[in-house]
C-alpha cells in the first residue's frame, strides 16, 4: 500500500485519510499507446566449420576447445585472434660464443620529472643475445621490485599502474641483486630510454657507466610499416595482448617484440639495437635560425628547446647529419652562410641528462 503524505500550513503531515481524493475516481483513464520498436532483421552468419587440417601444430582434444575455436577464426580472412603474451624464461642454448649480454629495463615512477619524482617499481630482464641470429639464448634472469618513493603516489598514477601507497610501504630495491644483474651487461635496453635512464641514474650510480639503447627511438618503426611505436601497439601487431603499465610485464612484452624480425630489415629488433649502439648519433641545433623558418623546422621534426632557445633534432648517423646540414642551408638559412652547433652522442651518454661532445659546422 502507498500512503500519500502532504505538509499542512502548520507544518504537520497530512495523510490520505485526511484529504478528499474522491474526484480522482471520476477522471477518465488515458492509456498512452505503446510504440513498437522497429526490429532489424539480421541475416544469420555461418561460422566456418571446424577443420582440424587447419590447425597449427598443437593438440586439440575436442572440437569445443578454446584453442580449436581460435585456430578456426585465425584461418578465416575476416577474423584476427589476439593471444595473451606468455613470458618466456627459457630460450634455446647458444651454438656459438659470439653473444651480447643485454638488460631489458622498465620503471614505474611517481611522475615525469626525474629531478623531483621517484622510482616506485623497477624491473630487469637479463639475457644473452646470439649475434648471428639476433635472438635470445639461454636462461632469462628476472628482477622486479617495488620501492617506497618516500612521497605519496598521485591518484592518477595509482589508477594507471595499480600501484598504491599501501603496496610500496616499507619496500626497497635490492641494490646488491641489481648490481649483480648489471655486472657484465653490454647494453641496457628501454622502450623510452630518455625517460627511464635519468630516473635510474639518479637512483643507482652503476647505470651511469653502462651503454643504453632506446627501442622507441632507435628503430624506425614507421619504415617497418607499424602504425605506432607504442609498446602495446607493437605487441598487438604481433598478435599479443598483455597487462601493461607494470614494469615486469612491460619488459617481457618488449623482449618478445624485439625478438621478432623487422619487416624491412634483415634482422631482429634486438640485432638492430645492438648494431646502432656501436655508432654515434647526433643532436643538431639550428643555431640562430631566422624566425620565419620556424614552421619549416617544426614540420621537419625539429623541436623547440625553451631552455637553450634553439630548434633541434636528432639524426642517426654521419650520412643523415650531412643531409640535414644541406637541408638547413637550403630551407632555414636560405643559402646564407651560418655556423650551426651539433652534439656527438655515444651510447654511454645517449638518453642521459649529460651532454656529449659539442662541435660546430660551417654551412
Amino acid at each position: 500500500m502507498i500512503m500519500a503524505v502532504h505538509q499542512s500550513a502548520q507544518g504537520s503531515p497530512l495523510t490520505s485519510d485526511q484529504l478528499d481524493f474522491s474526484f480522482v475516481a471520476e477522471l477518465p483513464v488515458v492509456v498512452a499507446p505503446v510504440k513498437k520498436r522497429a526490429t532489424r532483421k539480421v541475416p544469420p552468419v555461418a561460422l566456418p566449420a571446424l577443420d582440424v587440417r587447419m590447425q597449427p601444430p598443437f593438440v586439440v582434444e575436442d572440437s569445443g576447445s578454446v584453442q580449436a575455436m581460435a585456430a578456426v577464426l585465425d584461418a578465416h580472412p575476416d577474423y584476427r585472434v589476439l593471444r595473451r603474451l606468455q613470458p618466456r624464461l627459457e630460450w634455446p642454448k647458444s651454438t656459438g660464443q659470439n653473444v651480447c649480454r643485454i638488460v631489458v629495463l622498465d620503471t614505474e615512477t611517481t611522475g615525469l620529472d626525474h629531478s623531483k619524482d621517484k622510482i616506485m617499481e623497477l624491473a630487469l630482464l637479463r639475457v644473452d643475445v646470439d649475434l648471428a641470429s639476433g635472438l635470445p639464448v639461454g636462461t632469462l634472469q628476472v628482477y622486479d621490485q617495488l620501492e617506497d618513493p618516500g612521497m605519496p603516489i598521485p591518484r592518477e598514477v595509482q589508477e594507471i599502474t595499480g600501484i598504491t601507497n599501501a603496496m610500496v610501504q616499507g619496500q626497497r630495491l635490492d641494490e646488491a641483486r641489481i648490481a649483480s644483474l648489471l655486472d657484465g651487461a653490454d647494453l641496457v635496453v628501454a622502450h623510452n630510454a630518455g625517460f627511464d635512464r635519468p630516473f635510474c641514474e639518479a637512483r643507482i650510480e652503476q647505470f651511469r657507466h653502462l651503454t643504453w639503447a632506446c627501442s622507441f627511438a632507435d628503430i624506425p618503426w614507421k619504415e617497418q610499416g607499424k602504425r605506432s611505436a607504442k609498446l602495446e601497439s607493437l605487441a598487438l601487431d604481433n598478435g599479443w595482448f598483455y597487462d601493461a603499465h607494470r614494469a615486469e610485464m612491460d619488459c617481457h612484452a618488449l623482449l618478445a617484440v624485439l625478438s621478432a624480425n623487422l619487416p624491412q630489415l634483415p634482422h631482429t629488433g634486438l640485432a638492430h639495437l645492438i648494431e646502432q649502439a656501436r655508432m654515434p648519433s647526433y643532436r643538431l641545433m639550428a643555431t640562430n635560425a631566422p624566425f620565419d623558418a620556424k614552421d619549416k623546422l617544426k614540420s621537419r621534426g625539429y623541436r623547440w628547446s625553451a631552455e637553450q632557445k634553439v630548434w633541434h633534432t636528432r639524426v642517426g648517423d654521419g650520412k643523415a647529419l650531412q643531409a640535414e646540414f644541406d637541408w638547413l642551408k637550403e630551407n632555414a638559412y636560405h643559402q646564407r652562410a651560418a655556423v650551426v652547433q651539433f652534439e656527438k652522442l655515444d651510447a654511454l651518454v645517449r638518453y642521459s641528462s649529460r651532454t656529449g661532445e659539442l662541435l660546430h659546422h660551417q654551412l
